[in-house]
């Protein structure tokens, strides 16, 4: 299976999104926030990066940018609970597969995960 990094402020939520993804077989890595995301980027080998966008120190935003420049083939899913930080991503179209919406339900996001690794 794949091995994905979740970048997730609210220490709740990122939780529960890695227990599920490690129950479809997924290995997890966390990370609070975008910065500490990109360091965890540079140490290890990931298949894909699951990000909210709306973080402290470093949003998703700039996360992804500096990710997809330093990993060309990473791919790239974010998650947001805000509309307009959904179209701050519009510009982000051709380095991230999908912004997921939340609140979202454990099948919608493990979905989202698997048509992501699948793209």
């Amino acid at each position: 299976m794949a091995k994905i990094l979740i970048t997730e402020d609210e220490d709740s939520l990122r939780s529960f999104v890695a227990r599920a993804l490690r129950l479809d077989g997924h290995e997890t890595e966390e990370a609070a926030d975008g910065a500490e995301g990109l360091e965890k980027l540079r140490d290890g080998v990931y298949d894909l990066l699951l990000s909210d966008i709306r973080m402290p120190v470093m949003d998703g935003i700039e996360l992804a940018h500096q990710a997809k420049s330093a990993f060309p083939a990473l791919k790239i899913l974010l998650m947001t609970g805000y509309a307009e930080q959904r179209e701050r991503a519009d510009d982000l179209a051709e380095k991230i597969v999908d912004v997921v919406s939340k609140p979202f339900a454990l099948p919608d996001i493990r979905k989202a995960v698997a048509r992501a690794l699948a793209a």
